[in-house]
């Protein structure tokens, strides 16, 4: 489909179509070169499609930041937008000028981009509301909160919820509320910060957009930015509207305990339910934020606070205990040429992982590399620049990941992971070096044993 209405816009085919890594969504994106280099989008659900297409073109339309979308499919399930490249705002947040920029562009899209918005087409609803926020708290219950273990009194917390929902949803504001702002849906293209992920936005809380941005657990900004972030932020909205400082102080304390629960909710249904890596990664720091926040009780909350600590509580003593236990498993993690086989499986178990990195540009074609490893510096700047190996292994980490969960739970003893490329020598043995070390800080119970085969080198980590 895409190839088509590549074709239909640009009236050539494209000469190669890349996929790019699948974030938290279901939509797939696809980098596809030619006539013009673009992005194409296959989506599963319709009505998301028409969401973002209609915003992206109305943002435009004011001259925002954001991917122009160039072309739509008949049936709506496929589009093409504009490339904005691959580094996000994520890969550069320790450019506080650039972050501040990023922060100080976000009231535009929210205050000049709601002028004239249509928010009867936003997904999956229009508005922000007390029941908006009911669903969000209940998505905390039901996909994180009862995963916990933790036991309590539903009608207590059903009270509690009710009351923040009724609080947050009393003075609507008629703005663009971006709902998922944070660094990895800011991408930089020529030094300057354009907006991505929109479609699921509606008119709502502007301060929302702005907790959402300074909680991100793995962002981890410093707390004097993060003060700076804020008052950028209000100089910048304050051209729009009369900000009160105190009243945005105390909102926005309130609105950081609702996202903070929102989060985890999220986190528990792709992590513990989708076993996403990314996801079951992201859950310590989330939990260690929430500490933070409610170390200072929120007092109109007294049942949900006890609930909570309780929560935090548990979680910690299963991260410890994790960190503590010793495993049975052993993940053999091997590089090879392919000129000489595949590595044997000592254990006799069979099964495994074989990655084959031939498909990337090899090193060993060039004099100036052909006597070092994949574990030299040259090297691994040549094929970290090149780019496409990063993209290659957090493939494989979310394949592998799961497994040594899995085989760990069980007590499984042996799971091999190899790598092979043409002589065994640099992109097997860089991506079987940064497999081993992301599963010894992923998992620094398990063992992991690292094999350069063709190097005659052999060692645990």
């Amino acid at each position: 489909m895409l190839k088509d209405l590549y074709h239909k816009i640009y009236g050539s085919y494209p000469s190669e179509i890349v996929a790019l890594t699948k974030a938290g969504s279901n939509r797939q994106y696809f980098r596809l070169f030619g006539h013009q280099t673009v992005v194409g989008v296959v989506g599963t659900s319709v009505d998301e499609n028409k969401a973002f297409i209609y915003l992206s073109r109305h943002f435009s339309d004011k001259g925002l930041n954001v991917p122009r979308v160039y072309g739509v499919s008949s049936d709506m399930r496929c589009y093409i937008q504009e490339d904005l490249g691959d580094t996000s705002l994520f890969d550069l947040r320790q450019d506080e000028t650039l972050v501040e920029s990023a922060v100080a562009l976000l009231p535009q899209i929210q205050y000049l981009g709601a002028v004239g918005l249509d928010f009867n087409r936003c997904y999956p609803v229009s508005d922000f509301d007390g029941q908006s926020i009911l669903w969000d708290l209940n998505y905390f219950k039901y996909c994180f909160l009862n995963t916990s273990g933790v036991t309590y009194r539903e009608n207590f917390l059903e009270e509690e919820f009710h009351k923040m929902a009724a609080r947050l949803s009393a003075n609507p504001d008629n703005t663009f509320m971006y709902r998922d702002f944070q660094s990895r849906n800011v991408m930089i293209k020529d030094g300057a910060p354009y907006f991505i992920d929109f479609q699921g936005g509606r008119r709502g809380p502007a301060i929302y957009d702005l907790v959402s941005f300074l909680n991100q657990s793995r962002a981890a900004y410093p707390d004097g930015l993060k003060k700076r972030l804020i008052s950028s932020y209000i100089a910048a909205a304050s051209k729009f509207t009369e900000i009160d400082s105190t009243k945005f102080h105390e909102s926005f304390m309130e609105f950081s305990l609702l996202r903070n629960l929102q989060v985890l909710g999220a986190y528990g249904f792709r992590g513990r339910f989708e076993r996403k890596p990314h996801f079951l990664k992201s859950i310590s720091p989330a939990v260690s934020d929430l500490a933070r926040l409610i170390a200072e009780p929120f007092k109109d909350y007294p049942y949900l606070m006890e609930v909570l600590n309780e929560m935090i509580k548990h979680e910690n003593r299963v991260e410890e205990s994790f960190k503590k236990a010793k495993s049975s498993l052993t993940v053999y993690i091997s590089s090879f040429s392919y000129k000489k086989g595949i590595p044997a499986d000592a254990s006799g178990n069979g099964g495994g992982f074989v990655f084959d990195c031939r498909g990337m540009e090899n090193p060993g074609r060039y004099d100036e590399f052909k006597t070092l490893t994949g574990l030299d510096k040259p090297v691994i700047d040549f094929l970290e620049q090149k780019g496409e190996i990063i993209t290659f292994l957090e493939n494989c980490y979310g394949l592998v990941d799961p497994s040594v969960e899995c085989y760990d739970n069980r007590g499984f003893t042996s799971l091999t992971v190899s790598f092979g490329c043409t002589g065994g020598q640099h992109r097997s043995v860089y991506s079987a070096q940064k497999m081993a070390e992301h599963i010894k800080k992923k998992y620094p119970h398990v063992n992991v044993k690292l094999i350069h085969r063709e190097q005659k080198i052999d060692r645990i980590l």
